[in-house]
């Protein structure tokens, strides 16, 4: 109650002071400034923003041209294997467009293989000693076999490349004739087992042309 009636006086004695000044707006912080006082908080130093927030623009700076110079590098390793891919691609067209042009011979033989009909075309370049080989309507072959091309020659068979077969697509290949004096004189194709070094045909013939 005494204090009551003491802060009671103080106020009343005081109310006319305000009345005396000019009001002033509180400079910037004041009030929390205050605040912080009163209940006895420490205020953290802000100094420490821009230089961090400069760090980290630089940061992100150099991380951005670092990654941009990685999707530059990449970008371009992918282009120059794209390119070397499409550059192959054309050569081996031309190649092909080539014998095409240039095909002294040209041979077919028709391959029945139970209800699909089939057949191999030979195209031969007697200037470059080389051949257009076309098989088209035969089979995938069974698992453990492989369609092989045989060259025939004054001296027997020399086994040449594996076909790769699908019906309802043609397998195209360009082909040079086997190592050594032989004189090749025509082409079969035969289902061989996977893996055969046998060096004559063992398995079931499906074409034989002569040229």
């Amino acid at each position: 109650a005494e204090c009551r009636e003491a802060t009671t006086a103080l106020e009343r004695d005081l109310a006319w002071l305000p009345l005396g000044v000019s009001p002033v707006a509180p400079r910037p912080g004041l009030n929390r400034s205050v605040v912080d006082a009163a209940l006895g908080r420490r205020r953290t130093e802000r100094r420490w923003l821009a230089p961090m927030a400069l760090a980290a623009s630089l940061l992100l700076a150099l991380g951005s041209m670092w990654w941009a110079r990685q999707a530059v590098s990449r970008a371009s390793a992918t282009f120059a294997t794209r390119q070397a891919e499409l550059v192959a691609a054309l050569a081996d067209a031309r190649d092909t467009l080539s014998i095409l042009r240039q095909a002294s011979t040209v041979r077919h033989a028709s391959i029945t293989m139970g209800d699909h009909q089939g057949g191999i075309v030979i195209l031969a370049d007697d200037h470059s000693h080389r051949w257009n080989v076309v098989v088209y309507g035969v089979p995938a072959p069974h698992a453990g076999q492989v369609c092989q091309l045989w060259f025939i020659t004054d001296s027997g068979m020399v086994k040449g490349m594996a076909v790769p077969t699908s019906v309802g697509a043609a397998t195209v290949l360009t082909v040079g004739m086997p190592p050594g004096n032989h004189n090749v004189m025509g082409a079969a194709l035969t289902m061989e087992a996977s893996g055969s070094v046998a060096p004559a045909p063992q398995g079931v013939e499906l074409a034989h042309l002569m040229l």
